[in-house]
């Protein structure tokens, strides 16, 4: 019975372990973005062109605090700056400037613009975000964070921000 036992583990078990320890240890075929990550990583390559604005040279554009509101900058790199619209210590919206040399595409949306918001192309992005295409390089945009600020209030702020200074802005 013992070595019936002992052929059983030998000849049965054995070798199943075998194949499952092989079967682990061979390598995991490559994901769909392994080669996204790799040419994201390797030496020299950036998300950000070169000829993009700072994100500090944006601050000046935005609308100012005021009124009850207050503006609270969020973020800033190179080619984005964002702040947050606030009233008695709630968000209503989010604020940004982008410049679109870092995603070309991001014009396309305004191609077939018929609205207009102090002189340049706009368009309604879903329910919560409009946008502004500044001298078909900065993309200006508020998004909705609270229900009671609505696509109209979004206009209105947008007519804040100092576009046509924006258009001047060089890099």
């Amino acid at each position: 019975m013992i070595k019936r036992l002992q052929k059983i583990v030998t000849f049965g078990l054995i070798p199943v372990l075998l194949i499952l320890a092989i079967a682990a240890c061979s390598p995991k075929p490559p994901s769909r973005f392994d080669q996204a990550q790799q040419m994201s990583t390797q030496r020299g390559a950036t998300a950000v062109v070169k000829e993009s604005a700072k994100g500090s040279d944006f601050n000046q554009f935005f609308p100012k605090s005021g009124d009850g509101y207050e503006r609270v900058y969020t973020q800033e790199k190179k080619g984005f700056a964002e702040a947050k619209l606030k009233k008695d210590g709630q968000d209503l919206a989010v604020m940004a400037i982008s410049d679109i040399r870092n995603t070309p595409t991001a014009a396309n949306k305004f191609q077939n613009s018929t609205t207009q918001i102090g002189g340049f192309p706009a368009v309604k992005q879903g329910s919560t975000a409009t946008a502004v295409l500044v001298a078909d390089r900065y993309q200006v945009k508020i998004l909705s964070r609270n229900p009671s600020f609505t696509a109209s209030d979004r206009q209105v702020w947008l007519e804040k921000f100092d576009l046509q200074g924006l258009a001047k802005l060089k890099s």
